[in-house]
């Protein structure tokens, strides 16, 4: 039986509702997802360590390929994980990897796609039913004379999870907890963040252990420290917000302003960027109505570039208020709620995106009640569902035998 994240949950409320008003109200399911995380990452440690053995066996034969590229992708939220991933598998598997999203590849597959070079793609995917991801997957196979694929799923009855078995390709489908009902990616973007990342060091798991348990025992904090503050937040009256990270964290800003955008059905327009990067000419999006999100970096060397941004907008005093979230900052006095993550300095930093999405998760569910919307369905017109709809996936004839 699922161990529940708080005694508050245990007792039947959940982000501080009943579950008949959230059942009412259409927001069991993202007020559920959200809260089950700690339970749910241990839950998807645990399946990978199980497979430790063949998924190790399955991908030590292709890294000891020389020129092996490797290529992580997925769509929306799925294609983030592989930017807050690319830069771990560079430096534990010592191959090039880049993150390119499903959307990019069925369009250009020759840009990305090298015929004679060995790639290993990576695909991410909640329902694994997305026009894209399967199209992303055949078109690989279509240009590439060496291609193998790991599938990282939530839906042992999607597309991908049943493709055709084959020697080059190894699929992990996660928990049934992961794949997630609302149509906000929640369990299932932090269950598969922590299972690629794993999986880069797949030979050395059991290393990995505590650091699953401290980022599940933060984001417990976060949950029951942090939630009715997130609520008085969303009932402030802005209408932007902006979310800032640096490397891996980078990513986690870019699905959390996602996560603000669908939740508001578009209502609250979310910005995202690196603190070096707002500068550039971005930080023009930032008004009097604006909500400003800072994820700390636990790397000394980045805090300096970001310790300068936030207190130069803390000086002009822009924006309509200012979050921080991470662990020992000094900036807290410039900014006007601290989300502190104990024991966070004790965590790699890319593991340290895992928890540090939970924040903006909460946000975007109280502020989707807040503008009287459902957080399962949020969509009024329909213009976003949980599987994307209207995609073509048309043939593709490959006449350049190299990119």
């Amino acid at each position: 039986m699922r161990n529940y994240t708080s005694t508050e949950t245990a007792q039947g409320n959940i982000l501080g509702y009943s579950k008949d008003w959230l059942t009412r109200n259409k927001a069991i399911f993202t007020a559920t997802e959200i809260s089950e995380q700690p339970a749910l990452w241990r839950d998807s440690f645990k399946k990978l360590l199980e497979l430790q053995n063949e998924v190790a066996h399955f991908l030590n034969r292709i890294y000891s390929k020389p020129d092996l590229n490797i290529i992580l992708t997925g769509a929306g939220t799925s294609a983030y994980i592989g930017e807050t991933l690319a830069g771990y598998y560079k430096k534990y598997t010592l191959k090039p990897a880049r993150a390119i999203s499903t959307t990019d590849l069925v369009t250009s597959p020759e840009d990305y796609f090298h015929k004679e070079t060995p790639t290993l793609l990576i695909s991410f995917a909640r329902s694994g039913n997305s026009p894209e991801s399967t199209g992303a997957i055949d078109m690989a196979d279509q240009v590439c004379d060496e291609i193998y694929h790991l599938i990282i799923t939530c839906n042992e009855s999607g597309n991908l999870a049943k493709r055709e078995k084959k020697e080059n390709c190894f699929c992990l489908v996660l928990p049934p907890e992961s794949n997630d009902k609302s149509l906000a990616m929640t369990g299932s973007y932090t269950s598969m963040l922590l299972t690629g990342m794993s999986i880069a060091r797949v030979n050395e798991l059991k290393r990995l252990h505590l650091q699953v348990e401290l980022i599940s025992s933060i984001a417990r904090h976060i949950l029951s420290e942090y939630a009715s503050k997130m609520k008085e937040v969303a009932s402030m009256d802005f209408n932007r917000a902006i979310f800032l990270g640096s490397g891996p964290l980078l990513g986690v800003a870019r699905e959390a302003h996602l996560k603000v955008q669908e939740l508001s059905d578009g209502k609250v327009v979310g910005k995202y960027d690196s603190f070096l990067g707002l500068r550039h000419g971005p930080k023009a999006v930032i008004n009097n109505n604006s909500l400003i999100v800072y994820h700390f970096s636990n790397n000394s060397y980045s805090r300096k570039y970001e310790r300068d941004l936030v207190k130069e907008i803390a000086e002009r005093n822009d924006g309509m208020f200012r979050i921080g979230i991470g662990k020992n900052f000094s900036e807290k006095s410039y900014v006007d709620l601290s989300i502190d993550l104990p024991g966070a300095e004790a965590l790699e930093e890319t593991m340290l995106a895992v928890c540090s999405i939970i924040p903006a998760q909460i946000l975007a569910f109280y502020k989707s009640i807040e503008l009287g919307l459902s957080p399962d369905t949020p969509s009024v017109n329909g213009n976003i569902s949980r599987v994307v709809k209207g995609v073509t996936i048309y043939p593709y004839f490959n006449t350049i035998t190299s990119a």
